[in-house]
């Protein structure tokens, strides 16, 4: 499949087995930038333990904004073996987090299902968390099918001009949104654990950016009509400007209070159930990491 790369909706038909990039810049090597133990992630996903990240190098967006932008823009990492892959995975079981969390994993879905294999049959227990920007072909996502217990997708624009002009895809939200309705067709609403952490399930992210509100309330009326009320929607306030967004006259600051607060009424007018929303500290320019049940 790598010899005419058509893994992502960008369909680039490069040889990745000789080398070739596309899009992502991705070749057949796996690359990560680093694995470790994050607790910062919503509550009932990191739980007491941590989820057990592995940052993947490469991305088939390009944001502007990205707040990981030396991993994802500019492919900092080191190449790896498949079987490398999959000691990472049980080296991080053996530190006791709660998951495995592939973060930006597209690139590499091919790469990441033998590890997945081959870590399984060497003791992996844990759930596979799938932790991506939501830009994704249906037809790959069914190769994952058996592989992936929980989805973590962005819904980041439901105006694609957005998606043009901010992160270089065309029709990002009808590739997105069938996407997510995929994933869920796979692994269905979240099941927790009897520590609150989710096994099974899907949880959709939204990042809200500055002047940019009315995309935002597209998006979470779209999670709202389309999608069940018991899926979670975790609602973020973390945006600041970086990389190339610092020179862009829209993104080129953090959001404001007013901003946040029409959000806020935004989601409790639409009713929406189940979720984290981040909270804003005290004065606009602080923000705190904090995630508040939705009930």
């Amino acid at each position: 499949m790598l010899e005419k790369c058509n893994i992502c909706p960008h369909e680039c038909n490069c040889n990745r087995n000789k080398g070739r990039i596309g899009r992502c810049k991705a070749t057949d090597k796996v690359r990560i930038a680093l694995y470790s133990t994050h607790n910062f992630e919503e509550p009932c996903i990191s739980g007491k333990n941590g989820s057990g990240t592995v940052f993947f190098s490469n991305c088939n967006l390009n944001c502007i904004y990205c707040q990981n932008y030396e991993i994802s823009q500019l492919g900092q990492g080191k190449d790896i073996t498949i079987e490398e892959l999959a000691d990472i995975f049980l080296f991080q079981q053996n530190k006791g987090v709660e998951n495995i969390n592939l973060v930006t994993p597209t690139s590499y879905v091919l790469q990441i299902i033998e590890a997945i294999k081959i870590a399984k049959r060497k003791g992996l227990f844990l759930p596979i968390l799938y932790n991506t920007n939501a830009y994704e072909k249906v037809e790959t996502l069914k190769l994952l099918e058996g592989y992936i217990d929980i989805y973590l997708p962005d819904l980041k624009y439901a105006e694609d001009n957005l998606g043009i002009q901010y992160s270089k895809v065309k029709d990002y939200f009808s590739i997105a949104t069938k996407a997510i309705q995929e994933m869920i067709r796979q692994v269905g609403i979240p099941k927790l654990n009897e520590n609150g952490v989710i096994e099974k399930g899907v949880m959709i992210r939204h990042l809200v950016l500055p002047n940019h509100i009315e995309n935002s309330k597209k998006v979470l009326r779209w999670l709202k009509q389309r999608i069940p009320k018991e899926i979670y929607i975790s609602v973020m306030a973390q945006y600041f400007p970086t990389y190339q967004a610092k020179k862009v006259k829209d993104l080129n600051r953090k959001l404001i209070k007013e901003e946040w607060e029409e959000i806020e009424k935004y989601i409790d007018k639409l009713g929406i159930e189940n979720g984290y929303i981040q909270e804003l500290g005290e004065h606009e320019e602080e923000y705190v990491p904090k995630w508040a049940f939705k009930d």
